[in-house]
């Protein structure tokens, strides 16, 4: 008989693992359940599911929100779990989805839960995901689970999006801005400096500082692209330190006018995520600490998991929300008649929606303000080359004149 490796969970919640003997992955199954153990993966030892690879094969957003979608379509109308993965995962073009997938139904196949099967992949399914199938499968409720996970993930992507057209302009004319004058500095400058070396006319100030500068990015060009490369690799090591990250965003926070942007995209992502797993069923705390992990800003996550420690302590959520700093007046103020109410997850889900807007809005303002902005030093550094270039031959013109 084959021999088979697994992990799951005891009556404590203490992680087991081991390896069995056993005719097949459902007699294995059953039999752990005997053994009150809730069961999450069960592989064949030899024959382990690989991890997909990630990269070239790299999973987006938006597949990851149509699945949902049509997996909730296939649940409420009645066909089998392990089928629908099945159908699911052969009609994935991605092949890393594909693989994902194949492997979920794998260990579902085996007598695992969806939400333990899920959690082998935690690139692809995070901790909200995993959380929210699991209070579906146990309320019965996994094809509404599943609507609302498909929701989420869509105002995530519309919400990513409107934050990536938000940066895209002003990055892409700023970097076109530093190409043009970069080799303005590069090719034409030498042209008329040696034009007036051979002239042996006295150059004026600001053309001696152009032509130094070009001398400088001609002699110097390697170390520019250095220094963008290392600022890049340096920002991505600091992210990786809790402190170091924690700073970055605390700074970015404080930006005149994207803190302000950022602020509300952080106000919609909390008050969105922690509606959307309080409507499913996942207590609170739980609730909290999900939204605190996948929140993605070090300054949020930490005021979120001080709210939680003073939940625990027997607080209202009112109180600590207001001392953290980091949420709106009305914000707070609407969530705690939210929580007298008793409805606190759509009054979440409505703050989300009004911020989702304000991000919109916010956008378009900013764009707005940047743009002649952005414009006009383009045509300060632009124009302020060109016209150095030829101030000395004004002077020569006027001379030669006079």
């Amino acid at each position: 008989m084959p021999v088979f490796t697994f992990s799951g969970k005891n009556e404590t919640g203490e992680k087991i693992t081991g390896e069995r003997v056993a005719t097949n992955k459902q007699a294995l199954a059953t039999q752990l359940r005997r053994e009150r153990i809730t069961a999450g993966a069960i592989r064949e030892k030899g024959k382990e599911f690989a991890m997909p690879t990630f990269g070239s094969g790299r999973i987006k957003v938006k597949e990851i929100a149509i699945f949902f979608r049509q997996f909730s379509v296939m649940i409420d109308a009645g066909l089998p779990l392990v089928q629908c993965l099945e159908i699911l995962a052969a009609n994935q073009e991605n092949q890393a989805f594909q693989k994902t997938l194949t492997g979920v139904r794998t260990t579902v196949e085996g007598g695992a839960t969806l939400a333990n099967a899920m959690r082998q992949f935690p690139k692809v399914f995070d901790d909200l995901t995993t959380n929210m199938i699991e209070a579906g499968e146990t309320g019965g409720i996994l094809d509404i689970i599943l609507q609302r996970l498909a929701l989420y993930v869509e105002k995530a992507v519309k919400l990513r999006a409107a934050v990536k057209s938000a940066l895209i302009y002003p990055v892409s004319v700023v970097s076109l801005a530093f190409l043009i004058v970069g080799a303005l500095l590069k090719w034409v400058v030498p042209i008329f400096a040696n034009l007036f070396v051979g002239l042996g006319v006295a150059l004026p100030l600001p053309t001696r500082i152009v032509i130094g500068l070009s001398g400088f990015v001609g002699q110097f060009w390697w170390f520019f692209i250095l220094g963008i490369g290392g600022l890049i690799f340096g920002v991505k090591e600091m992210r990786k330190h809790e402190r170091a990250a924690y700073y970055m965003d605390w700074c970015l926070l404080k930006l005149p006018v994207l803190g302000l942007l950022l602020r509300k995209i952080a106000v919609a992502r909390f008050t969105r995520t922690l509606g959307t797993l309080i409507t499913s069923g996942v207590p609170i705390l739980e609730g909290l600490g999900i939204t605190a992990r996948t929140s993605g800003n070090k300054v949020l996550e930490a005021a979120l998991m001080k709210v939680r420690k003073a939940i625990e302590e027997g607080r209202t959520i009112v109180d600590p929300l207001r001392e953290c700093g980091v949420f709106p007046n009305m914000v707070t103020q609407m969530i705690g008649v939210g929580e007298a109410t008793g409805a606190m997850d759509s009054m979440l889900q409505k703050i989300a929606d009004f911020y989702e807007d304000e991000v919109d809005a916010a956008t378009k303002d900013m764009l707005a303000m940047l743009e002649p902005i952005i414009i006009g030093l383009l045509g300060i550094m632009i124009g302020g080359i060109v016209i150095s270039l030829y101030m000395p031959l004004f002077s020569m013109i006027a001379k030669l004149a006079g």
